[in-house]
């Protein structure tokens, strides 16, 4: 199978075992957040070959995410430790009417936030098909940004697949103007993009389709996907556009990693040479199992139950 390298900031989850605000809840349940890991373990539950680039604390919550990265067959050779800065820590609600649950962070000063371009010099790209990044790192500090604009560079030098997640965080950014400015930079490195309607409205001053892909394809990028929420994703690879239709979910359970489990359904339909319905119909798939499952990955599927969705939907 292909080798895919992610590139982001793991951090610990502590999810709420009961319903209330965060300051009321009493007992957590310990998970593993992240939109790239995300990704990480949705592929790698399809069969690909992953290898996940960070930098981790060297505490217990850095050792217990290299542990769970294991135990998914997530490589880990590409990760390092930092004796000074921690690991990044996530909390999150529970919620029982199908809501965004508040899910803050606490990842200022983390070890991912201080990855540098020289950390990227370090990594051996060789038999690496595809490289998977989002909008988080820059967004995460400086030099994570420098980073990310490393890994873009290399990719584009070594003729290898870049594909690219906004996945807006303004919360994470000095300002508007910049996160925009930074994000259309990278994106002009990117093979593939997949921003959602919404955030088209910031990044390229549209919500419309076809005006999203007009926007990006002028920067030079070759295939745009544009989610559309429950409403299925749009795509454009200058050949062809379509809309693709979403799937129907009877209950929806939390809403977090859902654009994660979309980008893992087009990236594998992608790497398995399936063209662009079949792989952003698989994205819509994706998208709709997670959101039927409380943690941000475990609903992810497997090869066999990725079929039977679909088949058992259509």
């Amino acid at each position: 199978m292909a080798k895919v390298i992610l590139f982001g900031e793991p951090m610990a989850l502590l999810i709420a075992d009961t319903v209330g605000p965060l300051e009321d809840v009493e007992h957590f349940t310990r998970a593993m957040s992240g939109a790239e890991v995300n990704v990480a373990i949705g592929l790698t539950r399809l069969g690909h070959d992953v290898e996940y680039l960070t930098k981790l604390g060297d505490d217990p919550f850095g050792h217990y995410i290299e542990k769970t990265l294991k135990k998914n067959q997530i490589g880990t050779s590409f990760i390092s430790y930092d004796s000074v800065f921690r690991t990044g820590i996530q909390l999150k609600n529970r919620v029982t009417d199908g809501s965004d649950p508040h899910a803050p962070y606490y990842r200022k000063g983390s070890a991912a936030s201080h990855m540098s371009k020289e950390d990227i010099d370090k990594i051996d790209l060789e038999g690496v098909d595809l490289i998977h990044i989002t909008g988080i790192p820059p967004a995460i500090s400086l030099s994570a940004r420098q980073a990310t604009f490393r890994l873009a560079e290399r990719a584009k030098v070594n003729n290898i697949f870049l594909t690219f997640d906004p996945n807006l965080r303004p919360a994470l950014w000095e300002d508007k103007e910049t996160m925009v400015e930074v994000l259309n930079e990278i994106a002009k490195y990117a093979d593939l993009i997949l921003p959602g309607n919404e955030e088209g409205k910031i990044l390229a001053k549209t919500s419309d389709n076809d005006e999203i892909s007009d926007f990006y394809h002028k920067l030079g990028v070759k295939t745009v996907v544009v989610k559309n929420g429950s409403d299925g994703a749009y795509y454009n690879d200058g050949k062809k556009s379509e809309q693709v239709l979403g799937f129907k979910v009877e209950k929806v359970v939390d809403t977090v990693g859902a654009g994660d489990g979309f980008a893992v359904g087009v990236l594998s339909g992608i790497i398995e040479g399936k063209n662009m319905f079949e792989s952003v119909e698989r994205g819509n798939a994706i998208g709709a199992i997670q959101v039927t499952h409380i943690s941000d990955n475990e609903g992810l599927p497997t090869h066999e139950e990725l079929e039977a969705f679909i088949k058992k939907a259509r």
